[in-house]
C-alpha cells in the first residue's frame, strides 16, 4: 500500500539488467543456465520471474531473446503451470 521509490527501483532495474546480459550470454550457448538440463538453476527462478513477468518492468526479460526463449521453456511446463495457476498478483482475498 505504500507509494513506491522510484530511485531504488531504477538502481535494481538496472542491477537487474547486467544480471540478465550474463544469463543471455550463458544461455546463447547452453538451453539452460547449468547446462543444457533443467535443474535446480532453473526452477530457482520460476516464482520471482513469475511475479516479475507481470509489471512494465517485463521487457528487461523480453528484450533478450536467449533469457526469453529460457523463461518461456521454463514457465511453460505443465507442472508450473499448475502451480502458477494458483499464484496471484496483488490480489486481495486470496
Amino acid at each position: 500500500g505504500k507509494v513506491p521509490d522510484q530511485a531504488i527501483i531504477d538502481e535494481n532495474l538496472e542491477k537487474l539488467g547486467k544480471v540478465l546480459d550474463v544469463y543471455e550470454e550463458k544461455l546463447s550457448r547452453t538451453k539452460y543456465l547449468a547446462g543444457d538440463f533443467y535443474s535446480l538453476a532453473d526452477l530457482f527462478h520460476l516464482s520471482f520471474t513469475y511475479y516479475f513477468m507481470k509489471t512494465p518492468c517485463a521487457n528487461l526479460i523480453n528484450e533478450r531473446p536467449h533469457v526469453k526463449a529460457w523463461w518461456e521453456d521454463i514457465s511453460s511446463r505443465p507442472a508450473f503451470q499448475k502451480v502458477a495457476s494458483a499464484m496471484t498478483f496483488g490480489e486481495k482475498g486470496n
